[in-house]
């Protein structure tokens, strides 16, 4: 049984994570999802089965980061929020997606975007070898689900005539600052997941 040394800094990354991640969501969830599409329902019901399969990677990749704050006694919570900051990392907003007029064309972009964004900050992770596992199935699952909402685009007409390029991913150079900025890339990645999850459920309803 782990003692109370190691309980408290997972108990506090915990806690962290859970706040930064209801403030997004209580935000996220505001927004009225407009009325169903016209998509084809294989399309849905393949993106929420990527959905989820996305999900579990990152709930794991987000347990081994937690783990391994928790044996180096990294990650306080104050030092979590300074990184945060730091880091700056974006969130593609889905206005086109939660909206009473539904953008198609716009959403399917949106969520384009959004995975294409996160597979570049997990990209921060590369080289910590007790993550490779965990990171490399999960960043080949956001690789297929993005494949998958691309290739809806491109059936439909609407597809950009380029795929968008990767910017700049965060400077991360020590092994304090790659754990902290992975945990908060993972809680990211989760939050922007759910409210695809919510958004497909809904366009999926008949």
């Amino acid at each position: 049984m782990a003692g109370p040394a190691t309980q408290s800094p997972m108990k506090l990354v915990a806690l962290q994570l859970l706040l930064w991640h209801s403030a997004f969501w209580t935000m996220q969830e505001a927004a009225p999802l407009g009325p169903a599409s016209s998509l084809p329902q294989s399309f849905l019901l393949k993106g929420l089965e990527q959905v989820k399969k996305v999900q579990g990677d990152g709930t794991e990749l987000q347990e081994k980061l937690v783990s391994e704050c928790a044996t180096y006694k990294m990650c306080h919570p104050k030092e979590m929020v300074l990184f945060r900051h730091s880091l700056g990392i974006l969130q593609v907003s889905l206005s086109s997606c939660p909206s009473q007029a539904l953008q198609l064309t716009g959403c399917l972009r949106q969520l384009h975007s959004g995975l294409f964004l996160d597979q570049g900050l997990l990209q921060t992770l590369e080289g910590i070898s007790p993550l490779a596992p965990a990171l490399d199935m999960l960043c080949l699952d956001i690789a297929d689900f993005a494949t998958t909402i691309w290739q809806q685009m491109e059936e439909l007409g609407t597809a950009p005539a380029l795929q968008p390029t990767r910017g700049a991913t965060p400077a991360l150079p020590s092994a304090f600052q790659r754990r902290v900025g992975g945990l908060l890339v993972a809680s990211h990645l989760q939050s922007f997941l759910e409210l695809v999850h919510r958004v497909l459920c809904h366009l999926a309803q008949p």
